[in-house]
């Protein structure tokens, strides 16, 4: 009885203590990270209720060996830290497509990828309307050869909230 009590108390605080942030309505900005080739992707987010929001990013690659774009769509929960900080849930999928431009890796095809991406991450709401981000997104290749393995992504984002 004791271990149950024990374990109802701490569930109580625990769900207490980490309550939803009031998020910004929208944030725009760069997110730069370096998964496949994509060193930055213009980043979108959207509240879509509190402590919900969904994230949109697009990145292009032009590389001497390979050109590339893609898409990605986040779904995120976020949850207060301490005033200021907040931590980031979510999951996904990217969109894209590439094609090789000097004839290097002809193994591999040209064309459509889909990844289903993961993601979590720690953000501070600075006083001004200036939001900095440090996520990780793994990402798993579903179709194409471009993202067949699993990729990781770590990334800093910059977004300006209004």
């Amino acid at each position: 009885m004791k271990k149950i009590i024990l374990v109802l108390v701490v569930f109580i605080s625990i769900s207490t203590t980490l309550s939803a942030q009031e998020i910004s309505n929208n944030a725009i900005g760069i997110r730069f990270g370096d998964n496949d080739g994509f060193g930055g992707e213009i980043s979108y987010q959207k509240k879509i209720e509190d402590g919900r929001r969904i994230e949109i990013d697009l990145g292009y690659r032009d590389h001497k060996d390979y050109d590339a774009f893609k898409l990605s769509g986040i779904y995120q929960w976020v949850w207060n830290i301490d005033e200021g900080f907040n931590w980031y849930a979510g999951f996904g999928a990217g969109l894209g497509s590439w094609s090789y431009s000097n004839g290097i890796n002809s193994d591999n095809d040209d064309g459509l990828f889909i990844n289903a991406d993961g993601n979590v991450g720690i953000e501070y709401n600075f006083d001004g309307p200036i939001l900095i981000s440090l996520d990780f997104r793994p990402e798993i290749g579903i179709i194409g050869d471009y993202g067949k393995d699993t990729d990781l992504d770590l990334a800093l984002s910059l977004r300006y909230q209004f």
